[in-house]
């Protein structure tokens, strides 16, 4: 386990050190507040979704791009630990949950958006 928390600092790390961390923080800055308006919320296979189905086009952005990083991550994680992109989302997905704040929207595996 510890190496795969190491992995994430590394992996948070190099996120600091790009360009594109501006664009990063503008896309945190939109989901979150879509979190808070209950349009976004946080699924147990570790990635992002849309509560209400859809979302204008600056939050879907956002969604997809976060998304796509993690996806990036969690085959990286794979692939440096002999697991499955999948189990690495579910990991993150679990820790991620337990982090939602009272009020919004999560969605257990095989289960229907709930608030939390």
């Amino acid at each position: 386990m510890s190496n795969f928390k190491n992995f994430f600092a590394a992996a948070a790390l190099l996120l600091l050190a790009t360009p594109a961390f501006a664009d990063l923080a503008s896309d945190k800055a939109a989901v979150d507040a879509a979190k808070a308006a209950g349009i976004v919320g946080e699924q147990a296979d570790g990635y992002l979704g849309l509560v209400t189905g859809s979302a204008d086009a600056a939050v879907t952005a956002a969604v997809n791009e976060i998304n796509n990083g993690r996806r990036g991550v969690y085959s990286q994680t794979a692939s440096s630990t002999g697991t499955t992109p999948d189990a690495a989302g579910q990991a993150t997905g679990a820790q991620l949950i337990a982090k939602v704040p009272g009020g919004q929207f999560i969605k257990p595996l095989g289960g229907g958006w709930t608030k939390k």
